[in-house]
């Protein structure tokens, strides 16, 4: 990811969704004015979701995807279709695309069905109006639209800008804790899980909220920590480490200097805290043989240390000494069923967006398996995620 880029987990995720030969890929095209997907007349074409990150006015940076056909064949057919039915967890604004002529269909009623119990706000595309003997009138939630001749393009893009969530409040990071001039200490370990030549998103980010609030963030190793601390003229208004090494940093920090973790500001900033809170106790209530799930949002090279794979197995079971099963999903792998896992122990999603995140949290609440995730845990373990939270208490 480019310096200036925006990450996907914060983009808005506008998902194509209909029937094959509903002119889905063709209206892609025409809504974002560039050549994303496959356009022909056999059935079909699309047979994977394509993602195109762009900035997209007036909506801003958004993630479109175009999926396939509800309506494929085939054992083939019915895995694309759950591909398309998967991108729905992650999915913030729907447009449904259905063919003018046709109108909508049993398919097409399927998936409103599944948009309203999801909370997903949809827009409906008849695309291929311009076919129609008599013009018809857009209006709520409807547009008629024609990708071949360009006809209400315009009109669509402000209807999915409309339906873009209006926030009560600004989420933040970090600078709704501090004040402008506060200095802020990160520790960001250099390990052999560090990638190559650059900071983790989630520190980057943070680094950026930072200094959007006009405080000054220094960053530091954990080997180099004390000595950070004592060059400070005055006391930082906060440190925040790497989960990883929460453990050795707590040791550290005095105190009365406020101490959290990367994972629990986006946790907080991403999921639903004091549901992450109580998972954490359920790893006092392991047993032999029970499952556990470890699952990441992002994919990458898995190093001799690393924190999902290697890591956490071994904290686990340090902590709760029992002969614990450990599963591991990554990327947009997460299991439908969790019936069988006694926990579920999960990154801090930065790669994630928010509705994805949630999506994940509830379907744990529906088979009732408490979840949370790295940074919790590990607080956790080391006696210290209560102290870890006090940097919200103001």
């Amino acid at each position: 990811m480019g310096l200036n880029e925006v990450s996907s987990g914060e983009r808005l995720h506008i998902g194509f969704f209909g029937m094959r030969n509903a002119g889905k890929s063709s209206l892609v095209n025409a809504f974002t004015g560039q050549k994303l997907s496959v356009v022909s007349d056999v059935k079909g074409t699309t047979t994977d979701p394509v993602k195109k990150a762009m900035e997209l006015l007036p909506l801003g940076p958004v993630l479109i995807i175009d999926t396939p056909g509800i309506d494929d064949e085939g054992a083939l057919g019915e895995m694309r279709v759950e591909k398309a039915r998967e991108i729905l967890s992650k999915t913030d604004i729907a447009i449904l695309v259905c063919d003018a002529q046709k109108g909508v269909t049993e398919a097409d009623n399927s998936l409103i069905e599944i948009f309203n119990e999801k909370k997903i706000p949809y827009v409906i595309a008849f695309n291929k109006s311009d076919l129609l003997e008599k013009e018809e009138e857009s209006k709520d939630n409807t547009v008629y639209v024609s990708a071949l001749t360009g006809k209400n393009i315009d009109l669509l893009k402000n209807a999915v800008a409309s339906l873009c969530k209006v926030k009560g409040e600004e989420k933040y990071i970090v600078s709704d804790l501090i004040s402008e001039g506060d200095v802020v200490v990160l520790v960001t370990p250099i390990d052999e899980s560090a990638p190559k030549g650059r900071l983790i998103l989630p520190q980057q980010q943070t680094i950026r909220d930072i200094l959007d609030k006009g405080a000054i963030a220094v960053t530091t190793q954990v080997y180099s920590l004390s000595k950070t601390l004592q060059s400070l003229k005055e006391k930082p208004r906060m440190v925040i480490t790497d989960s990883q090494a929460f453990g050795k940093v707590s040791q550290l920090v005095p105190e009365d200097i406020p101490l959290t973790s990367f994972s629990i500001l986006f946790a907080r900033y991403k999921g639903e805290l004091q549901s992450l809170i109580e998972g954490a106790k359920a790893l006092e209530t392991l047993s032999d043989g029970d499952r556990v799930l470890i699952s990441e949002g992002c994919t990458h090279h898995r190093q001799c240390g690393d924190i999902g794979t290697v890591k956490m197995p071994l904290w686990i079971k340090n902590f709760s000494g029992k002969e614990i099963t450990f599963d591991f999903t990554s990327g947009g792998e997460f299991p439908q069923d969790l019936s069988e896992y006694k926990l579920v122990v999960h990154c801090g999603g930065c790669m994630l967006n928010e509705r994805e995140m949630k999506s994940r949290q509830e379907k744990a609440q529906k088979d009732k398996i408490p979840m949370v995730n790295y940074g919790m845990a590990i607080a956790h373990m080391n006696g210290i995620l209560k102290r870890s939270l006090e940097v919200f208490d103001k």
